[in-house]
């Protein structure tokens, strides 16, 4: 998995975004996101490619008696534990593709916005099987395959500076894309939809719910929001373990 978020210049930039500072309330895609979560109480719950560990104080407050938060940054753990520690959270330095995923030990496996860094993902989902209970729960927001297969991830503009459309290039063609984010080049991973949502069904599970994520019409005052429902950024999926 690419690590970009151990470069200083690079971390510095990403605690000045808006859901690094606020939190769950200030992603956009969490009005969406959050209703695709069971019941938590007393239930085990794996946060893959944790970050702050948002996700994680939300498994705790929900009642959750065990949560495991892994992330390959050393920063992202160290804020991690800054930020949301609570007495039934593990952080622990570990990548996605690195974890030894035991049999049957988690009810809830949950990934947000690091999927799109790792190559193969339809071995993470086989692992993730595995290591679900039986009728547990897989849930994980990843960049849009429109997006991943956008050219540079960026819109092309007029001379005026507003966006005028999005590019897509070689959707069919899994693999790397070289981007820009935060002032740095980032390498992420494109999966077609094809991929992602047969990938899932090949190895066992049973989707719940597929969503392609929109602002809330609360956020729609904040700027650049309206473009993002000119194409799609996030793709949210459910989906269980038979």
């Amino acid at each position: 998995m690419n690590n970009q978020y151990d470069n200083e210049m690079f971390f510095e930039k990403y605690t000045k975004m808006s859901r690094s500072r606020d939190g769950l309330s200030a992603a956009g895609e969490w009005h969406q996101l959050k209703p695709l979560f069971p019941s938590l109480q007393g239930k085990a719950v794996l946060d893959l490619g944790c970050g702050y560990g948002w996700h994680c104080t939300f498994a705790a407050e929900q009642g959750a008696v065990q949560v495991l938060g892994l992330d390959l940054s050393k920063k992202m753990i160290e804020e991690a534990k800054k930020r949301n520690a609570e007495n039934c959270i593990e952080y622990r330095i570990c990548g996605i593709e690195e974890y030894e995923y035991p049999e049957n030990m988690w009810d809830c496996v949950v990934s947000n916005l690091a999927l799109h860094y790792i190559e193969n993902i339809e071995k993470v989902f086989q692992l993730v099987y595995r290591t679900l209970k039986q009728g547990g729960t897989f849930i994980f927001n990843m960049e849009h395959p429109v997006f991943t297969a956008g050219v540079g991830q960026d819109w092309i503009y007029a001379e005026s500076g507003t966006p005028q459309y999005w590019p897509v290039d070689k959707y069919f063609i899994p693999g790397k894309r070289n981007t820009h984010f935060l002032g740095c080049d980032v390498v992420k991973q494109h999966h077609t939809l094809t991929q992602i949502l047969m990938g899932l069904l090949n190895n066992g599970f049973e989707l719940k719910a597929v969503v392609e994520a929109q602002p809330s019409k609360e956020m729609m005052h904040i700027p650049g929001m309206k473009d993002e429902l000119r194409r799609p950024m996030m793709l949210l999926v459910k989906a269980n373990k038979k």
